[in-house]
């Protein structure tokens, strides 16, 4: 069941089924939203606005949220953040063709994923379950190469030691290139490995958009930034540390 004001939960399914949370202020995008996902298997809450999904999510554990960028009030961004935050739920944020700005905070703020409008409905679902299936596949290795380590499972990531947090999504880009270090990653490599996701026209982007951040987020914390190294025309690689 769907709910035009606030979140409704669909009482009809299995406890069994993941749940999902869509955040959209127009009714139809919610309409649309939860029955792409009910369609690939989720159970669905709904909410209009930042601040009722925010209520929503102190009350109950969801599996995956998707949420559009522009949310009256709070905002998406925002909303992420505190997400983000709070647990390790995965996040799909919708944004609008060609704004990029929107983009990088999304990721910036703890996004696994973002999906542009207009969108198929059916490439919205798969995305989302794979985001799902790649949180819950997590093990408990520990990716090294050289000073560096990333917990696979937590996300948790060490240069020398020293602790560096990092967005879930630069975390398992920085695993991938680790796990792979001396290897070329292709940038299709890197969207199934990383996103799950097969090669788009906005694949690229989303990719080169995550590096950046990545890279920034290294420099901070005293970690080289060259550890990823671009691999012209073809996608992204680590070196082999000592």
């Amino acid at each position: 069941m769907i709910g035009t004001e606030g979140g409704i939960v669909d009482t009809t399914a299995g406890t069994s089924r993941p749940l999902g949370l869509v955040v959209d202020d127009e009714p139809q995008m919610r309409y649309v939203i939860t029955f792409a996902l009910e369609t690939q298997g989720f159970r669905c809450v709904s909410a209009a606005d930042a601040e009722s999904a925010w209520e929503l999510l102190s009350e109950e554990s969801f599996d995956l949220v998707v949420l559009d960028v522009m949310l009256p009030g709070l905002g998406g961004v925002e909303l992420c953040r505190r997400i983000r935050a709070a647990a390790a739920v995965p996040i799909i944020l919708l944004t609008a063709l060609g704004d990029e700005e929107d983009r990088i905070a999304g990721l910036e703020a703890g996004a696994d994923d973002y999906v542009t409008k207009p969108f198929s409905p059916r490439e919205l679902a798969l995305r989302a379950s794979a985001v799902v299936r790649r949180t819950a596949a997590g093990t408990g290795d520990v990716v090294s190469n050289g000073a560096l380590s990333v917990q696979a499972a937590t996300g948790e990531v060490a240069w020398e030691g020293r602790p560096i947090p990092l967005p879930d999504t630069e975390a398992r880009l920085l695993a991938a290139l680790a796990r792979h270090a001396g290897s070329v990653l292709t940038w299709a490599d890197l969207l199934n490995e990383v996103w799950g996701t097969a090669e788009s026209a906005g694949g690229r982007e989303m990719v080169r958009t995550t590096v950046y951040r990545l890279r920034r987020h290294l420099g901070r914390r005293n970690a080289p930034p060259d550890l990823v190294v671009a691999a012209r025309g073809q996608g992204y690689t680590m070196p082999r540390l000592p």
